[in-house]
């Protein structure tokens, strides 16, 4: 069945709220940072770190052009990390992703090199036209952090963060992705266009090259581990969680849902919501990001019946199920 479009973002801008907590200060550099070369929506930026924040990974459903390379370069950036690229084709095999062993005649022995998914940030770009084979490779790496080569397991960079983007209006030559790949994605969305202003910027400076240029890390690699672990411990309340369930649940009973929300999806927007919870300069985890989050975390992760919209019954959910007070 056809997925459409990634439903634009609804979140909002928290850059107004002042905390003084260093992990607050340090969440907002970070996304002050990514912002200063991505000259799209802000609250795009918002979700990109929350998920980072969060250990999770992005899809982004998107037209060519709209600024996911850059996007991916400055987190990278941003987090003193490197940055590479996977450019789907449907000749890519699974060791031009995770890496193969060569055989080294001087040393007479066999020398893994390291594939493209050996990074902090990863930018997949047009993952649907990977065969499945190659697309499976990136499984694990998405689920474990590791992958798996010649039946020796190697831990990937403790940062890494996989940005995969495919185009939903060019299906020609491409491979739907399956359920199990699209539910290892945290976050699924689409950045959108600049605006007009954010446009003549970009026209101004001949595109995004020298301010990606001059970037620099926001935080020493101790800080951004602190960082997440800031995250991890947003308190989330107990009626905020079965506010939550309540949604999942209602996900599975939906009459415009085949398939309603898993288990690890409950878990991924639990995750999603403090991440945006710290961004927003709180401890803890409010309705309010349950909701903002609902359709990025949850739309991807569900299978419409014929005639519905996975994103449009999920907000329908969030409009019916009652609010904690």
């Amino acid at each position: 069945m056809n997925r459409p479009l990634a439903q634009p973002l609804v979140l909002v801008s928290m850059s107004a709220i002042v905390d003084p907590h260093p992990a607050v200060q340090t969440a907002r550099r970070l996304v002050e940072n990514v912002a200063r070369v991505w000259r799209g929506a802000r609250p795009a930026v918002e979700l990109v770190v929350a998920a980072w924040l969060a250990r999770g990974h992005v899809l982004v459903e998107d037209l060519p052009g709209v600024g996911k390379t850059t996007l991916a370069r400055a987190l990278a950036a941003s987090l003193g990390g490197v940055c590479r690229r996977l450019q789907g084709t449907p000749d890519l095999l699974p060791g031009d992703v995770t890496g193969i062993a060569l055989y080294d005649q001087q040393a007479s022995r066999f020398v893994f090199r390291q594939g493209p998914v050996f990074a902090d940030v990863l930018l997949a770009d047009e993952l649907n036209r990977m065969p499945p084979r190659t697309q499976a490779a990136l499984l694990e790496a998405l689920a474990e952090g590791q992958v798996t080569v010649d039946g020796e397991t190697r831990s990937l960079p403790s940062r890494f963060v996989c940005l995969a983007t495919q185009n939903p209006h060019d299906q020609a030559g491409t491979y739907p992705l399956p359920d199990s790949q699209r539910d290892r994605f945290l976050i699924c969305t689409s950045l959108g266009l600049p605006g007009a202003d954010a446009e003549l910027d970009l026209l101004r400076t001949d595109g995004a090259e020298p301010e990606l240029a001059q970037l620099r890390p926001v935080a020493k690699a101790d800080e951004l581990d602190r960082l997440r672990a800031s995250a991890a411990a947003v308190t989330v309340e107990e009626s905020v969680q079965r506010y939550l369930l309540a949604l999942i649940h209602a996900s599975r009973t939906s009459k415009a849902l085949a398939v309603g929300a898993s288990p690890r999806a409950a878990i991924g927007l639990q995750r999603a919501a403090r991440a945006r919870a710290l961004i927003a300069g709180r401890a803890f985890v409010l309705p309010d990001d349950i909701q903002a989050l609902a359709v990025p975390c949850l739309a991807h992760r569900v299978t419409a019946r014929a005639n519905h919209d996975p994103a449009t019954a999920v907000r329908a959910l969030v409009e019916s199920v009652p609010v904690p007070r």
